[in-house]
């Protein structure tokens, strides 16, 4: 698991790179690696988002990310294998984590 916060939903992460850490560990009790704040959508898009949303797209074709917490899955090949929404939680997609190896 990777974390790259974004403020371009709802200005939720206004923040130092610092503060967001902070943040996280505090309230959510993250322990994996965070990033620096990026774009994910947009001209100013990071690289790596431009290819995760090229690679999978929503359903209706759609490759912008609506809201913050958008996943993907990348298997050991290098492959961006499955997209989830906001609500799916790590541990789901833990439990279906050996389906794409």
């Amino acid at each position: 698991m990777l974390g790259f916060p974004c403020n371009q939903f709802g200005a939720q992460e206004p923040g130092s790179n610092a503060e967001i850490q902070q943040f996280a560990e505090s309230k959510y009790n993250v322990n994996f690696p965070m990033f620096a704040k990026v774009d994910v959508n947009g001209e100013g898009a990071a690289a790596l988002y431009q290819w995760l949303k090229s690679e999978q797209p929503e359903a209706d074709g759609n490759t912008d990310i609506g809201w913050n917490f958008t996943k993907f899955l990348v298997n050991a090949k290098g492959q961006v294998v499955k997209r989830y929404g906001p609500q799916t939680t790590p541990e789901e997609i833990a439990e279906s984590f050996s389906d794409y190896l």
